[in-house]
């Protein structure tokens, strides 16, 4: 099993390098990142972008480019059409957001004409962090895509984070279904649909896992914590994936891990035909490699 993002890169070395489609390419810290990932030899970048800028933003910072494939394509909206159309054709094994908004890019994979989006599939973002102090990396979904997600919705997440799992040589992930408490509630729906997930593994209408809930926190990462709550279950203070209950506790558990913990994170958008690369902003160059880097290793089981 793979346990941190060193190992996540190794392994991205030696399976690629894959061809990744950069939507909007002219971005100082996605070209950095794409940059240290080329000379890792993970990846091939075909950027697709304004190529005025995207030559640049790379001279500026003295990134080289030589050998790239650059597709000049200044509007934004048509320069992930063509991403994703490059992904259609299996020119590019991944799609990759730089300097545009999520819902543009999305917008161009859940095109109908493009097909990068089979109908009964769900879009989520999975996260994965490396933690101080920890033995293994940890799996969050889902904090960035789905606001408030149904039962069914759930199991779409959660099949999702699994394939992110498997492709981290983790076979049989212990799933956490994290709320406040650890007792269903009945004026807590997500316990009750904690209850229900639970039941679905146990019928085997969800393999691949063990799904353990309804957890607070403490006790899904804490085996101290699960103890002392007298807690008894495979997944308690053993989980390797945490499904939160909705968009807002997964984003501050996310950022919270990454900006108060100093967790490593990557990002990756799960559920269409290829891995979609997709971190804010914000994030930092090492965090686009690491996302880069856990995108070759979907790709070589599959993206969705």
């Amino acid at each position: 099993m793979i346990k941190n993002f060193i190992e996540i890169i190794s392994v991205a070395q030696k399976r690629g390098p894959k061809k990744v489609a950069v939507a909007v390419a002219q971005d100082k810290e996605v070209l950095l990142s794409l940059n240290e990932a080329y000379k890792l030899g993970i990846v091939n970048p075909i950027l697709i972008g304004n190529k005025n800028d995207i030559e640049s933003i790379a001279k500026e910072n003295n990134i080289s480019i030589k050998g790239y494939e650059i597709i000049n394509v200044e509007d934004k909206a048509e320069s992930c059409k063509v991403a994703a159309q490059l992904v259609q054709r299996n020119e590019a094994s991944m799609l990759m957001k730089g300097f545009v908004d999520t819902a543009i890019i999305l917008k161009a994979v859940l095109n109908k004409k493009v097909n990068l989006f089979d109908k009964g599939s769900l879009l989520s973002h999975v996260g994965v962090l490396s933690i101080s102090g920890y033995d293994r990396l940890f799996i969050l979904s889902d904090s960035a895509m789905n606001i408030a997600p149904s039962l069914g919705e759930k199991v779409n997440i959660i099949k999702n984070a699994i394939k992110v799992a498997n492709a981290l040589e983790n076979e049989e992930p212990k799933i956490a279904l994290i709320c406040a408490v650890e007792k269903v509630n009945k004026k807590m729906p997500a316990t009750i649909d904690a209850s229900e997930l639970v039941k679905m593994n146990e019928k085997g209408e969800i393999n691949g896992c063990i799904i353990g809930g309804p957890f607070a926190l403490d006790n899904a990462v804490s085996i101290n914590a699960a103890k002392h709550k007298g807690i008894n279950h495979p997944v308690a203070g053993k989980a390797d994936i945490l499904i939160t209950p909705n968009i807002e506790s997964g984003n501050i558990l996310n950022k919270s891990m990454e900006y108060f913990g100093n967790a490593q994170k990557a990002g990756i958008i799960m559920g269409a035909k290829v891995p979609i690369i997709l971190t804010s902003r914000a994030s930092s160059v090492e965090s686009k490699l690491n996302s880069i880097s856990l995108g070759v290793l979907i790709s070589c089981i599959g993206g969705k």
